[in-house]
């Protein structure tokens, strides 16, 4: 959570702040929280990733692949796309793009956390993967409903 999102629900930022120097919420910086006694998930780095970034950010490329659990792939740092520019110093878990091309239409909620659609995703991890590795991407995706047929036959066609 963020102090934003706090404030949003009527808790003042002074008390998540006494919460944080208690030990209950573990403070990632930037504003940005977790609470301790919450099991973490597969959704708890990415979100923490897309909160450090700040407003706008969303996760792009493989690293929403590795959120929905499509295709095999162990990167060595989450990916975040922003369209506007960010100063600030983030972990070396997470690596922050910039992304001007990306349109609204390209991004979605994925769980609450901001994501580039899998269309876009195949997109853009088109260039960098084999052949074979990337229409079985496809595949599956369409295979588990993450894209429609029609998306499935369009990415097919401009296949590298």
């Amino acid at each position: 959570m963020t102090v934003a999102e706090a404030e949003d629900a009527g808790v003042p930022a002074v008390e998540v702040r006494k919460l944080a120097s208690r030990g209950v919420l573990r403070a990632y910086g930037h504003g940005v929280y977790t609470h301790r006694e919450v099991p973490s998930s597969r959704f708890t780095e990415p979100a923490v990733a897309v909160a450090l970034a700040g407003d706008g950010a969303f996760l792009h490329r493989d690293a929403v692949f590795t959120l929905l659990e499509l295709g095999q792939f162990n990167p060595r740092a989450i990916r975040v796309g922003t369209r506007r520019r960010v100063r600030r110093t983030l972990p070396e878990w997470m690596s922050l793009e910039p992304r001007s091309d990306v349109s609204d239409d390209d991004l979605t909620q994925i769980d609450g956390i901001a994501a580039t659609t899998v269309a876009r995703a195949l997109y853009d991890v088109r260039p960098q993967m084999p052949r074979e590795r990337w229409t079985a991407l496809v595949d599956d995706a369409e295979r588990l409903q993450l894209l429609d047929v029609r998306e499935g036959a369009e990415l097919k066609s401009v296949a590298p």
